[in-house]
């Protein structure tokens, strides 16, 4: 299987060959939400001079952003084509390309690239590899040919906290929760006060990853082996964020467990000409709502959702009387023969006080406007941190994933306001949608969440703090580094 790299060695800056630079393989999983941290994280690491090999899949490569001109001699574009495997369509490369019951597929193919993964490193003898849940096959193949590995994991402290130790995920030992119910409250080795937990329908909807099926690996399996396979592990967080999980989860692994920082990402440069058409109009219509009013409503790359969901969603809005720039998943890719609608006449009753995107939206500058003083989300952490860096008053909505878990710590913090649901189901009215909206962006008793923002912002996007902890992993690597060599 070749490998297309898109910049040259010859093109490498000098400062590479220098024996205190380090060499560094990133490869996360096929999925946004994973790709956009691990390349955040990637150019921090060239930033100091160090030398980055960034692998994926051609497709995923080209819908990467851009990198910044300074760091296109540091950081390498490596792209392995994906394997073809029964019932994973051809133009698939990432989650956002497909329904989330056909994601397992998407991992068939992708654990396919573990000998091209492995070929890459006894080619290019990294110093270190950096790898996501879903290849837990990296550290073990990178052990056998003397590369260290690190295991980067996009989920907060306290998540990883109520998931488990390596043995609990790997359903070896430790764990009585087997039903639903078990997941609705604090495990027993947390020894602190948290809310941390998931609600009924949260965990419902993702049991299957928890429990498994007959056709794949669940992602709790794989979470627990890349934990248990790698050198370290480093975790999206910080302890000005969350001292005491931090804490507890190198207690819980056993292993070095070390915090990257939030990774918030360059703020886009409003003085720069853009020539992106599509932003022109939306910066257009923007401009001329009121500072504050807007409500931005998006649920990333990885949650629909459902037909009622998406009414009453919808309907909310119409009612919450504010404008609103709702960046709107219609479908899962090609494949996804499951279309969701806005309402009858939703459209033409809203024009000119909302906008519906069913095409890529540029979150960052959206968030980054004035005239946005909401952001409706599911919860994801890189959703979080933008909101905060931009200080935008959270209203949650959670789909999928970690996101449930996301919600409680914000919700304990004053950081977000959960719309109310039904614990069972999962639903929702357009009346609770309207009055979280209202609370939280306009409503005096909803005042604790904006000003929380403002406050928490220093701890998310101080660069000063953040190159901290990036000094901090890159110090590890390369003590660890000395101390490999030395010993042979």
């Amino acid at each position: 299987m070749a490998f297309q790299t898109l910049e040259s060695e010859s093109t490498k800056s000098p400062m590479a060959k220098d024996d205190t630079k380090l060499h560094i393989v990133v490869f996360p999983w096929l999925a946004f939400g994973h790709m956009i941290p691990f390349l955040e994280l990637s150019k921090l690491i060239a930033q100091k001079g160090h030398r980055v090999t960034f692998v994926s899949t051609p497709k995923n490569i080209d819908r990467l952003p851009k990198l910044p001109p300074n760091l296109s001699a540091l950081v390498t574009l490596v792209k392995i084509p994906l394997p073809q495997v029964e019932k994973l369509p051809e133009y698939a490369e990432a989650t956002i390309d497909l329904p989330y019951d056909k994601v397992k597929y998407l991992k068939m193919a992708y654990d396919q690239l573990e000998q091209p993964i492995a070929r890459l490193l006894r080619d290019t003898s990294p110093d270190w590899v950096i790898y996501d849940f879903a290849s837990y096959w990296v550290g073990p193949a990178a052990a056998k040919l003397g590369v260290s590995s690190a295991y980067f994991c996009i989920f907060i402290a306290a998540t990883l906290c109520f998931m488990g130790s390596a043995q609990v995920l790997m359903g070896m030992r430790g764990d009585s929760r087997t039903k639903p119910e078990d997941f609705t409250v604090p495990p027993k080795w947390v020894p602190f006060e948290s809310p941390v937990a998931f609600r009924l329908f949260e965990i419902n909807r993702i049991f299957d990853d928890v429990t498994g099926d007959d056709e794949n690996i669940p992602a709790t399996y794989r979470m627990g082996a890349a934990i248990d396979g790698c050198d370290v592990v480093a975790v999206r967080s910080s302890y000005e964020f969350e001292p005491e999980s931090l804490q507890l989860l190198q207690e819980i692994y056993q292993k070095p467990v070390i915090p990257v920082g939030q990774l918030p990402p360059i703020p886009p440069d409003h003085d720069s000409v853009d020539n992106d058409k599509e932003w022109k109009t939306i910066k257009e219509w923007l401009d001329k709502q009121p500072k504050g009013s807007v409500v931005y409503v998006a649920f990333g790359s990885e949650a629909k959702p459902s037909q009622d969901e998406l009414t009453e969603i919808a309907l909310g809005l119409e009612l919450a009387g504010s404008p609103f720039f709702w960046a709107l998943r219609k479908k899962r890719g090609l494949a996804d023969t499951e279309v969701v609608e806005l309402p009858d006449g939703f459209e033409e009753r809203t024009k000119g006080r909302g906008i519906v995107c069913t095409s890529w939206a540029p979150q960052l500058k959206i968030l980054s406007h004035d005239s946005v003083g909401g952001f409706l989300t599911h919860s994801a952490w890189s959703s979080v941190v933008e909101a905060i860096q931009f200080e935008k008053p959270l209203v949650l909505l959670t789909f999928l994933a970690e996101q449930g878990l996301n919600a409680r710590l914000l919700e304990e913090k004053k950081m977000g306001y959960s719309v109310p649901r039904d614990d069972r189901d999962g639903s929702f009215t357009r009346d609770s949608v309207a009055e979280s909206l209202r609370l939280v962006m306009i409503e005096e008793g909803g005042k604790v969440y904006r000003d929380k923002v403002r406050e928490v912002k220093a701890l998310f996007v101080d660069r000063d703090i953040q190159d901290k902890y990036v000094n901090g992993l890159l110090d590890y690597f390369k003590t660890h580094k000395r101390r490999s060599q030395e010993a042979k």
